[in-house]
């Protein structure tokens, strides 16, 4: 797939964030793996997690799309119902033009340690696009 491709497909389902919309996206040997929580997922069981999602949808802004043909990495920046905000990063690989496999990552923002504070610089945005 073309950049264009996946950046449209990326802002058309981040824009409605409707598990729906996001279900006929993914092929039908879709899963998802948290490695994290050690969690794998196929199509249905996303679905089912989305649309039970406690307190309701997080707000997710995208950043950087880098990757090609069929294999793409994007960064996103995530606001829970909570008020707490997660960084996300994320590995899919497309089959037919659909989502195939996915392998998701989330870290949480910290403060920088004070011993390394004279070479660094703080990032404004918090992702980059």
């Amino acid at each position: 797939m073309q950049e264009h491709e996946v950046r449209e497909l990326m802002d058309r389902l981040v824009g409605a964030m409707d598990p729906a919309v996001e279900y006929e996206a993914r092929h039908e040997d879709f899963t998802v793996e948290f490695p994290q929580s050690g969690e794998r997922m196929d199509r249905d069981g996303l679905r089912r997690l989305q649309e039970t999602f406690p307190g309701g949808k997080p707000n997710i802004r995208l950043g950087r799309l880098t990757g090609s043909g069929d294999v793409w990495v994007r960064e996103s920046y995530i606001e829970y119902p909570d008020g707490s905000v997660a960084y996300g990063v994320g590995r899919v690989e497309f089959r037919d033009g659909k989502i195939w496999k996915e392998t998701r990552y989330y870290a949480e923002p910290f403060d920088p340690p004070a011993w390394r504070a004279s070479w660094s610089k703080r990032i404004e945005e918090p992702v980059a696009g």
